[in-house]
């Protein structure tokens, strides 16, 4: 079994979104944990705020089947119409940031709507460039940054 590390991410109805797309990947996976959801500002674009929530599933599934056969799948069901504008309003983005124990996305170590959520369920993995822990990271950005935890969302929408 193949161990996955997603993101998901929703400014468009996230309240609704988020554990939508919870619920997909309950059906579809063993998901593990989930961390609570993150309110945190748009990157690169004035849009509304996002929810982030990071979900850890086993699969049987490679990284590439993953993604392309199921999460853009999910993606696709819910409505998500890429853009040009890769910062785009979006109804859900559901990414893979680590997958077995391989860094897939380098940022969640730098931006905090990857690194707050990702820290509640792997608070100890360390960036291999500052050798600092996600946790540490993670305090640094709640002291600084502007996200709050709007609460946490399970696949049943409670």
């Amino acid at each position: 079994m193949n161990k996955a590390y997603l993101i998901l991410g929703s400014n468009i109805n996230p309240e609704i979104n988020i554990p939508r797309a919870l619920g997909f990947l309950d059906k579809s996976f063993q998901v593990n944990r989930i961390s609570n959801t993150w309110q945190t500002r748009a990157v690169g674009s004035k849009s509304n705020d996002f929810f982030n929530t990071a979900v850890e599933i086993e699969t049987g599934l490679d990284r590439i089947n993953l993604k392309e056969r199921c999460l853009c799948h999910i993606e696709e069901i819910m409505g998500r119409v890429r853009q040009k504008d890769k910062n785009a309003p979006r109804t859900i983005d559901i990414d893979i940031v680590i997958f077995n124990d391989q860094i897939l996305e380098p940022e969640i170590f730098k931006r905090e709507h990857l690194a707050l959520p990702l820290s509640e369920i792997l608070p100890k993995i360390v960036d291999p460039q500052t050798f600092v822990s996600l946790s540490e990271i993670a305090n640094q950005f709640t002291k600084n940054g502007s996200a709050k935890i709007v609460g946490c969302i399970n696949p049943n929408g409670s």
